[in-house]
């Protein structure tokens, strides 16, 4: 018997099989969990449906989520198929890519509203969707965040303050739900190699001083990520909610 034996979950956020999502998603199936996967376009519909099929998962769904009829077409799919979801991974950011250069004062408000809209009320939209199906369940809800939320993490610059509101969500949320059983938590991933990661101007350097200024002296893998996921989403995890947790090789509590 696996951990999560017979759980049901849904996975948002893979873009291919290095996303840390796919890595997550390979960690809860190893431990008995039945997915569902949602895409946000064509081009990642291509992507991810052989990923899904290839551990069995009956359930991939066209999701945008800036558009609320879809958020509402995932769970009214769901409370058909399953009639309850016990984990929801949020593996959702999104910014232009001109606004991850230069100077944050010159993010332009629309660039603002979307990195906000994806990578944010994404979380928000979600969790309001979830609720009912998760409660009485020990279920949890999952996200993943970064550093650049409450250090400064040049060319980051929109996607940091969108992190910062993502784990201040993350903690209004777990006052919201947890009266009625269910858990959320953020994982504060080191960088890793991943398709939104190697849009960022000067990641390969991020790379590099994490690898030689975290205590590990290594940068982390999506592997990691995964691990800790599985914990968030397991009963051993039962009493943590509202938590940022790092999994960054401790880069975190360096004064670098």
């Amino acid at each position: 018997m696996g951990l999560l034996q017979d759980k049901k979950g849904i996975i948002f956020g893979v873009a291919n099989e290095r996303s840390i999502a796919w890595a997550i998603a390979k960690a809860l199936r190893r431990e008995g969990a039945h997915l569902a996967f949602t895409y946000a376009n064509k081009t990642l519909e291509s992507r991810v449906k052989p990923l899904a099929e290839s551990m069995g998962s009956e359930i991939v769904l066209p999701c945008d989520v800036t558009v609320d009829g879809e958020i509402d077409g995932v769970f009214d799919t769901i409370k058909e198929r399953w009639g309850g979801l016990d984990i929801v991974i949020h593996s959702i950011a999104f910014a232009e890519k001109n606004e991850l250069k230069g100077m944050f004062m010159d993010t332009s408000r629309e660039g603002f509203r979307i990195a906000m809209d994806v990578s944010v009320y994404s979380l928000v939209a979600i969790t309001r969707r979830a609720l009912p199906l998760m409660e009485g369940r020990g279920s949890s809800i999952v996200t993943l965040t970064y550093y650049g939320s409450e250090k400064v993490v040049k060319n980051y610059n929109v996607m940091g303050v969108c992190k910062s509101a993502l784990e201040s969500a993350v903690r209004y949320l777990a006052s919201d739900i947890g009266p009625r059983g269910v858990r959320i938590n953020a994982i504060s991933a080191g960088p890793v190699k991943t398709l939104a990661a190697m849009g960022i101007s000067g990641f390969r350097d991020i790379l590099d001083v994490v690898e030689k200024k975290s205590p590990l002296r290594r940068n982390i893998t999506q592997e990691d990520v995964a691990s800790t996921a599985l914990y968030l989403a397991s009963s051993l995890s039962s009493g943590v909610t509202g938590e940022v947790i790092y999994v960054d090789s401790g880069y975190h509590i360096m004064g670098v």
